[in-house]
């Protein structure tokens, strides 16, 4: 087959049954049609694929395919962060805000795609940089949230926010979450944020379990820097994580310093995609409350 896409790579939980049956049949469709598959070294798998350490696959490859839920599709963008190679995903998971095919129409969407009949998404990054008091800097990238939260303590936690340099808020409570618009329909959403539509370059500030309820979220530009310091307090325990992977403690005289990487991840959709169907989907809307089964 003539495609922009002669080398995929496939990535999954294979220890899964509804990945590991997918990505089988998957992997016959593509090998007969001409396609080099590669794969990571550890799926446990008997697959005719071309079997590399897995953080090399994005860089061999012209397309990732994805299969699971949405923390694959997470993974994923980490490993094709630095090459910038698009991810298809295939959900088996709950929701799939980002994993969108459908295991019934995986065949046929794959087939589009490799003719040629496909969308391209890009999505924002989040760099989040911790600066400790010593200097010692460490940083990692988001695709959906930068979340910071109370840690081994009942008591609360407070935060103080700027935005370029201008004091915003001090936020008193369980925590904050920093999300972009993919991630807006993650943590963020169940906090009482906005769904932001991936198109636009904008980040939501979520308070978490405000201690004061006019304490809201807030939308702000992409281009514009957040820092996030942790107030001195008794007994004072804070925590990291970004996009659900820990990236240590933070203390009251630490900063975090939050704002859009300089790289984005592609995302690849069959013709069919519609983001507010999936929408009306997973959040059940246009439904009729009433109608339940007793």
């Amino acid at each position: 087959m003539n495609t922009q896409f002669p080398n995929i790579a496939i990535l999954g939980r294979h220890n899964d049954p509804r990945v590991a049956e997918p990505m089988q049949l998957l992997t016959q469709y593509l090998t007969k049609a001409g396609i080099k598959v590669s794969a990571a070294n550890t799926l446990q798998l008997e697959l005719p694929v071309t079997r590399m350490d897995e953080a090399d696959l994005c860089d061999n490859a012209d397309l990732v395919i994805a299969i699971g839920g949405d923390g694959t599709m997470l993974y994923a963008s980490r490993l094709a962060r630095e090459s910038g190679t698009p991810i298809l995903g295939i959900n088996r998971g709950r929701l799939g805000f980002l994993a969108d095919v459908t295991p019934d129409e995986m065949i046929a969407s794959v087939e589009q795609v490799l003719r040629g009949d496909y969308t391209l998404d890009t999505r924002m990054l989040l760099e989040a940089r911790l600066i400790e008091k010593s200097g010692k800097e460490s940083s990692a990238f988001a695709l959906n949230d930068v979340v910071l939260k109370r840690r081994e303590t009942g008591r609360m936690v407070d935060f103080s926010t700027r935005v370029n340099d201008v004091f915003v808020n001090t936020h008193s409570g369980d925590g904050m979450i920093v999300a972009t618009p993919t991630g807006s329909t993650a943590y963020s959403l169940s906090c009482g944020g906005p769904i932001i539509s991936p198109q636009l370059d904008a980040v939501v500030v979520v308070p978490v379990c405000p201690h004061t309820l006019t304490d809201r979220p807030i939308v702000i530009p992409a281009d514009q820097t957040i820092e996030v310091v942790l107030l001195e307090r008794d007994e004072t325990k804070a925590s990291i994580t970004v996009d659900g992977h820990s990236m240590g403690e933070i203390r009251p005289s630490d900063r975090m310093i939050i704002s859009a990487a300089d790289r984005r991840i592609t995302l690849v959709h069959p013709p069919s995609y519609d983001f507010y169907g999936i929408l009306r989907s997973k959040l059940f809307w246009g439904r009729d409350s009433r109608k339940r089964n007793h």
